[in-house]
């Protein structure tokens, strides 16, 4: 049987959409597997500031200027805590007393030993100052031939016998003053007082338990922490090879992990004069920074909730240079090369000499000007 006329038309038209239908799906899998275009964030090269910097190699700490660990000049029985934990105390104020009631009894005794020898030195006195005028009125009659001169010699030697007993009475009141004072000062060797304006930080000790100072070489609890919280500063170590640029009065910035985004201006007010050599840690220098500015106000530090034992970090400024071309520290390659664009779109690849350099930016001394540059990849 013949074929339809239009058949041999038929089979080159299949064929035709067939490549076409190929080509379409080429063209789509190719369009939607093709790599992304990379997109680059140019910034510019700018004139400002640059400071050089060290840092702390481990996280500091903040700590109070004053803080004591108190216990009680003398062991004894805690009779009396006179304060509480968080507690605010002024200087002088009574902290614990230790139970003292045979230190009181002598104290007593003392006094009215005085009053004994306060009396028996009047009478006593008394007495002499009678026998000084008789010896003197047996003068005035020996003179006049009316008493012989055995009897003024008794006169003179009862009156002088007199006044070595009221010098003697005289010494035992100062004695028993003495006796008064040594009492006083065991009183005081029971009562624990405040030696600076602070808060009480932490009680080891309760009522009716044996308080006792420490002995030499073996360290016991204090009875109390007190902390002076009106003034803070920053203990960090900084690594042995940065510590030689680091200078006191040196300003510096102070972060907080508990306050964050926000730093605080300090000043480095002390460096130890040795590097503290720790098993598997680098060796370091322990560096003080004190808060600066408005945060020496009492109230400002309270407002702030600055603690005592936050981890702080300090970055130290130890050089600084204003207006000077930079660039940022992240569009610094290796090598000191960067990545400029340039008028007709191509990024090159450009070698620059740097200055001052911190985390922030990068000081150029040559080989840009004031054009856009690629971060570093």
């Amino acid at each position: 049987m013949a074929l339809p006329p239009h058949s041999k038309r038929g089979f080159p038209l299949a064929r035709a959409t067939a490549i076409a239908a190929i080509i379409i799906l080429a063209l789509a899998a190719w369009f939607f597997t093709r790599p992304k275009p990379v997109f680059v964030a140019l910034v510019k090269a700018e004139r400002g500031l640059v400071e050089a910097t060290v840092s702390n190699t481990r996280a500091g700490t903040i700590k109070a200027c004053h803080r004591a660990k108190l216990a009680p000049p003398a062991g004894g029985q805690i009779a009396q805590l006179r304060v509480e934990k968080g507690e605010r105390v002024i200087a002088g104020q009574v902290l614990l007393e230790l139970w003292n009631h045979d230190l009181q009894a002598q104290e007593r005794l003392a006094q009215e030993q005085l009053k004994t020898s306060i009396a028996r030195e009047r009478e006593i006195c008394t007495v002499a100052e009678a026998a000084r005028r008789d010896a003197g009125r047996a003068q005035q009659l020996h003179a006049k031939n009316f008493v012989s001169r055995e009897a003024v010699e008794r006169a003179t030697s009862e009156a002088e016998a007199r006044q070595a007993s009221c010098d003697t009475a005289r010494s035992e009141i100062e004695q028993s003053r003495s006796r008064i004072t040594v009492a006083r000062a065991g009183l005081e060797r029971m009562v624990l007082r405040a030696p600076f304006d602070g808060v009480v930080a932490d009680i080891s000790g309760e009522l009716g338990e044996y308080a006792t100072p420490s002995p030499p070489g073996i360290p016991t609890p204090p009875a109390i922490d007190l902390i002076d919280d009106r003034c803070l500063f920053v203990s960090a170590p900084i690594d042995e090879v940065d510590a030689a640029a680091v200078r006191v009065g040196q300003s510096s910035r102070i972060t907080l992990d508990a306050i964050k985004d926000k730093p605080f201006p300090g000043k480095v007010k002390r460096i130890a004069p040795y590097v503290i050599d720790l098993e598997k840690q680098a060796r370091t220098v322990e560096v003080e920074v004190e808060f600066a500015g408005p945060l020496k106000d009492a109230g400002l530090l309270k407002n702030e909730g600055l603690l005592v034992g936050y981890s702080a970090d300090v970055e130290i400024v130890h050089n600084a240079r204003e207006r000077v071309l930079r660039i940022p520290t992240q569009t610094l390659m290796e090598g000191k090369r960067v990545l400029l664009l340039r008028p007709d779109g191509v990024l090159e690849e450009r070698k620059v000499t740097t200055g001052l350099a911190n985390w922030e930016h990068t000081e150029i001394v040559s080989g840009l000007s004031a054009e856009a540059v690629a971060p570093a990849k």
